[in-house]
């Protein structure tokens, strides 16, 4: 996707921004882009300006100026995130069609907007006021993170086989033990390999270090081995696929899949991101604190790790059974 002949101008500084002075990675580029160009089709069929019955992906907004952003309100936006909730077919993933964005994208959808008007307004100069300053992000009901337990952990690194035995394995301990994410994972060069720890670059290309523990830096020197004897096309990129290329994102997640199904878990239940989970709650159990789990994890806000703090935590146990009532029985 290249927004850069697609966008209006007005969007298409802001992404720039973004990309350029943020440093933002072009995933999350083009997922602003993409969140912006769905709210201003949407406003150009409620306003009559293509036929209703328009589908959203035909309609082009590279005429959408100033005036028109401008003139956009509150209660057009709130519109917008009803037409999302109730009317919009949107779960690609499921076989049959479920109408409704979850609370978490519809949130993710108003902070793009938001942080538009914000940048119009008071980087670009290019609005007085911000028409958009009260509007609410929606409502993001909190679940807690599921994870595998120490034995279905251990389970799991034990199951991996094949002819990409050793990288899968390397893969699957630098999950569990790093806490890494997977496009943290694909993005690993060979000179990001040290003696006793990883450099990883995050989201934003924040830089963290992560140290190895005596199991994953001995995965990762056995995988080595295998690696160099192999005659890599991306010659930096540390986990190849078997065409010699870097591994992408979905060709890890299929490994993560199948090693889930060959270790007897539940592969519908459990993804690559849980492995991440995993590899928190595990450290947290086991005495690491929550603002070191936060520079590990890479998480720019503490409010973030703090959910794992409720996933096991020894002390509500502990409160439950000082309840003067947790031993009685009645007679």
């Amino acid at each position: 996707m290249d927004y850069r002949s697609e966008a209006p101008e007005i969007i298409k500084n802001f992404l720039t921004y973004h990309e350029t002075i943020k440093g933002h990675s072009k995933k999350t580029v083009d997922e602003y882009y993409l969140d912006l160009r769905n709210f201003f089709r949407y406003l150009k069929i409620a306003r009559n300006i293509v036929p209703r019955d328009t589908e959203l992906e035909e309609i082009s907004i590279k005429d959408i100026d100033l005036d028109f952003v401008k003139s956009v309100t509150v209660s057009e936006t709130y519109e917008y995130l009803a037409f999302m909730t109730r009317d919009r077919v949107k779960n690609q993933r499921s076989r049959e069609a479920e109408y409704g964005t979850m609370a978490s994208t519809r949130a993710r959808k108003v902070s793009t907007i938001r942080s538009f008007y914000k940048y119009l307004t008071l980087k670009a100069k290019l609005l007085d006021t911000n028409p958009l300053q009260d509007l609410d992000v929606p409502k993001i009901p909190h679940t807690l993170p599921r994870y595998l337990t120490l034995p279905e952990a251990q389970a799991l690194l034990s199951s991996v086989d094949g002819k990409n035995k050793e990288r899968d394995y390397c893969i699957l301990c630098i999950f569990l033990n790093c806490g890494l994410r997977i496009s943290e994972i694909v993005g690993l060069n060979i000179q990001d390999i040290r003696a006793d720890h990883l450099r990883v670059f995050g989201k934003g290309s924040k830089e963290r270090i992560i140290y190895l523990n005596d199991s994953t830096a001995q995965a990762i020197n056995d995988y080595l081995l295998i690696r160099k004897s192999i005659a890599a096309i991306d010659k930096n990129a540390l986990f190849l696929s078997n065409r010699r290329k870097r591994m992408s994102r979905e060709a890890v997640h299929s490994m993560v899949k199948t090693s889930l199904t060959r270790a007897g878990l539940d592969a519908d239940k459990y993804s690559s991101h849980k492995l991440r989970h995993t590899a928190a709650t595990l450290m947290l159990q086991n005495g690491v604190d929550v603002r070191t789990l936060q520079e590990l994890l890479g998480h720019e806000n503490l409010n973030t790790t703090q959910i794992y703090t409720h996933v096991d935590n020894s002390e509500l146990r502990i409160a439950a059974d000082a309840n003067p009532l947790s031993k009685f029985k009645p007679e």
